[in-house]
């Protein structure tokens, strides 16, 4: 009898993991946004057996990491424990430590626990060996829409495969300040319409594949100087400035069925005149203009609420306070947490905020968690789990992307059918001492090939030897290459390599670069090349793009996202 049992009982379990996945592996009948409108017993029933205190603990969502060492992961599984909070937020570890410590803290809840991330551009943002999709500045390139909406679906495989629930992604914001420090590549662009599409596909495609998402950072943070991070940026435009632009995105991905929006912290005196009010604690702007304006009925998430542009004029958890009373759902990161759920619960006995806004706030959580599939039990399949979010499929599709944001500035592909790769071909790297994959994929075709390599330091006396030594050569490829690990504005090369590249821009060169487009802006010269293509960013598959273009194996019909200067200009493209 005990052995009948003990087998009854593992069936149970598998079949009870084996509902868990299927429901969220398959695209759910309903929106989000359509089960807050119906009855829902599971809803009613976790919602009835919660506290007061567990109703606000429930709207506060703690960083969680895997790679800070068991000391940090103890000290939030305490917290899961003991405050009972909604849910995580997960940055930088592994998938499969991520996995196992997700298992830890559900089986810590006594309220399933409501996962999340930053995944912009998917897994790879935040964890290592996962895959990292093309920044939403190289996707703002792309003419095939098709591409971003199954781009979504990938990342929404990989969210669910290691247990989390929301993608807090993506970025909507209109990059229209090319001097945006926090902003900037992660943005699809300047243009209001093709920031709308891009997220919109991008957006579908998630949650499609049964991934919640927030978009973000309402009411628009692309036209801002100051990372709020570190300070409160202000943003001094009108209601129909910021209405007719900034908003645009955001009421087109909210009229599409956006499940969440991310508020953030910026002073916008012409919607709040209040003082160093961020927006993410303003009700006019929180309520006001998101919740009743526009008719958003989902998920209103705030920004980040230890960053210092929310912190630095409204101190000792006074911001998680106002954040609630605002008409945020959900505040991600307090910076402490159980002090915050002490104060909301002042705030309900002196009248500030009403326990009904709490209790609408709590039923839209906990709506959440049933859409995510978590009214029913499971545990993460802690195997496997590296193969199961690095799928052949996802890095076909992350090449398809690549291949098609290549944007010919100039030259266009007469210029490419000139390069014979029957010539003496010389092929430079600028900006790196290492030989690259473009160079190594170039010289494959061009078998009578050399390669040089010119550090981003090089001076003049480095320089003038590889011109001596390139004269000899029928045809020049140059790859300008910025190798740090975000493809910022403000890429460093010398002097003398700037004045190198604006020579060979008289001569009939190829150039490609792997930065960000601004970057063209300090590159005085090439507005005159030959050949000027752009791939964005220096991961391998751009480079594998970008010398199929050069080999004429594939045609570039990217679009310029952004505008540079008066010579490269918002959808350009040959």
């Amino acid at each position: 009898m005990k052995l009948k049992h003990t087998i009854t009982t593992s069936l149970l379990m598998l079949t009870a993991v084996y509902t868990a996945t299927a429901q969220r592996a398959q695209a759910p009948k309903t929106s989000y946004l359509q089960s807050l409108e119906r009855p829902n017993e599971w809803v009613d029933s976790v919602f009835n057996k919660l506290s007061k205190r567990g109703k606000i603990a429930q709207l506060f969502f703690v960083r969680a990491h895997t790679n800070l060492g068991q000391a940090y992961e103890d000290s939030v599984a305490r917290v899961v424990r003991r405050e009972r909070i909604g849910g995580l937020v997960f940055f930088q570890g592994g998938p499969g430590r991520q996995a196992i410590l997700t298992n830890r803290y559900q089986k810590l809840a006594r309220t399933p626990l409501l996962v999340t991330s930053d995944g912009e551009w998917g897994l790879g943002m935040r964890l290592d060996s996962t895959i990292s999709y093309p920044y939403q500045m190289s996707l703002g390139a792309i003419q095939n829409q098709e591409l971003l909406y199954r781009m979504g679906r990938e990342v929404a495989k990989d969210y669910q495969r290691i247990g989390m629930h929301m993608n807090l992604a993506p970025d909507v914001d209109v990059n229209n300040n090319p001097k945006n420090p926090v902003i900037n590549y992660r943005s699809f662009g300047e243009d209001k319409y093709n920031v709308a599409r891009k997220s919109a596909s991008y957006m579908k495609g998630m949650q499609d594949g049964g991934l919640l998402v927030s978009i973000k950072h309402f009411p628009g943070h692309g036209d801002t100087d100051v990372d709020s991070h570190y300070d409160l940026p202000v943003l001094p435009y009108t209601k129909a400035r910021l209405d007719s632009l900034e908003i645009y995105p955001f009421k087109e991905l909210i009229n599409a069925g956006a499940a969440g929006v991310m508020v953030a912290h910026m002073n916008i005196p012409k919607l709040d005149p209040t003082p160093n009010m961020p927006s993410t604690l303003s009700k006019p702007i929180v309520t006001g203009i998101l919740k009743e304006q526009l008719g958003f009925k989902g998920l209103v998430i705030s920004d980040a609420m230890e960053m210092k542009g929310v912190v630095k004029f409204f101190k000792d958890g006074e911001a998680d306070v106002m954040g609630l009373i605002a008409g945020n759902d959900i505040l991600e990161l307090s910076e402490n947490s159980a002090r915050a759920v002490k104060l909301v619960r002042k705030a309900v006995a002196e009248g500030r905020i009403s326990m009904d806004q709490i209790d609408a706030s709590v039923r839209k959580v906990l709506t959440a968690k049933y859409w995510a599939g978590l009214s029913v039990k499971d545990t993460i399949n802690e195997h496997n789990v590296f193969a199961g979010v690095n799928r052949p499929e996802s890095y076909a599709l992350v090449q398809e992307l690549a291949n098609a944001s290549m944007t010919m500035l100039k030259g266009g592909q007469s210029h490419v059918r000139s390069f014979s790769p029957l010539r003496r071909t010389v092929i430079i790297s600028v900006g790196t001492p290492e030989v690259t994959t473009f160079q190594r994929d170039l010289g494959s075709h061009y078998p009578n090939s050399v390669f040089y390599s010119i550090d981003k330091n090089a001076n003049a006396n480095t320089i003038a030897k590889v011109v001596r030594e390139i004269d000899a050569f029928d045809q020049v490829v140059i790859g300008i290459h910025d190798t740090r690990s975000r493809p910022s504005n403000g890429m460093v090369l010398s002097a003398d390599l700037k004045a190198f590249l604006k020579n060979m821009a008289t001569k009939n060169a190829m150039f490609a670069l792997f930065a960000n487009p601004y970057n063209l802006a300090t590159l005085p010269g090439l507005e005159k090349s030959k050949g000027l293509l752009v791939a964005y960013q220096k991961e391998d598959f751009m480079q594998h793009a970008a010398a199929s273009v050069i080999k004429n194996q594939l045609i570039a019909t990217g679009r310029l996202p952004v505008t540079v200067n008066t010579f490269f200009k918002y959808g350009d493209g040959e």
